[in-house]
Order: C-alpha cells, then sequence, then structure tokens
C-alpha cells in the first residue's frame, strides 16, 4: 500500500525512536530493581517495549508504576551520580562568579557590597536546582509529550 492510497480516520499514531524506547526499558529495570515488576513481568514488558513502533503502546508499559517509573528510575546510582556532578559543576560556577564580583567590588571602591545582589540569584539558583534534581523525574521532569 502507498502512503498515497491510505486513509486516515483518525489522528496518525506517532512513531516511537531508540532513545525513547531505551528510556522505558531504563525505567522497567528500575522498577524491576525496586520490586514493583516481577522478573518474569518486567522481561516480558521489556521485550514489548523493543518490539513497539508506536509511542502510544510505551505508555502502557509505565502507566501503572507511580509516577510513571520515573521515581524509580531518579533513585538509581548512576542518576544520583548524574544529578550530583551537575550540583557541583553549577556550584564551581558560582563560586568563580563570586571570586571575580568580589575582585570587581575591591577594585571599584564601593562602599557597599554590591555583588551580593547577583549572588542572591546564583544561591536562589543554585538552591533550585539541587531541589529539582532530587525531585526531576518523580515531580517535575516530563518526557517528550505522548500523543
Amino acid at each position: 500500500m502507498h502512503p498515497e492510497e491510505a486513509t486516515w480516520s483518525g489522528p496518525a499514531r506517532l512513531r516511537t525512536s531508540d532513545t525513547e524506547r531505551e528510556e522505558i526499558a531504563e525505567i522497567l529495570r528500575a522498577a524491576m530493581t525496586e520490586g514493583r515488576l516481577s522478573l518474569d513481568e518486567g522481561e516480558e514488558r521489556l521485550t514489548t517495549t523493543y518490539a513497539a513502533k508506536y509511542r502510544d503502546e510505551l505508555d502502557v508499559l509505565t502507566r501503572d508504576l507511580p509516577f510513571g517509573g520515573r521515581q524509580a528510575l531518579a533513585r538509581t546510582p548512576h542518576r544520583r551520580a548524574a544529578t550530583r556532578r551537575s550540583l557541583q559543576r553549577h556550584a564551581s560556577f558560582i563560586m568563580i562568579v563570586a571570586g571575580l564580583l568580589t575582585a570587581l567590588w575591591v577594585l571599584s571602591g564601593a562602599h557597599f557590597f554590591w555583588p551580593l545582589f547577583p549572588l542572591f540569584f546564583l544561591m536562589t539558583g543554585l538552591l533550585r536546582h539541587a531541589r529539582q534534581g532530587r525531585y526531576e523525574f518523580a515531580h517535575t521532569h516530563r518526557m517528550h509529550p505522548r500523543h
């Protein structure tokens, strides 16, 4: 059948990518590690994941897991390490900027410590980053919308 001959009665189903299949497989492995899925059920879902052609076929595989399984994924050691590295880079950046701003303040001879204002906003951003990293997959992280 040629694409010109196809008739669509509803919205087109979106095809899934290898990256999306691998993300769902990672979620399923984390759920198996947590004990939310038995080995048999987990293997069955993994087989279905790798055989999926459309996004809506992947949705049903994690629908019955808390937060779509993303909470379990966030607790895996490599995800925690990635979050920790990201926070360390962010904090290092703030330390460098703080040093530069303090040096500029000393050179300017100003009486009021004006770097306080930009540093306040930079620290607020770091605190939000830390909080988001803790709840990234459970509360705020959203995968590509599945249509």
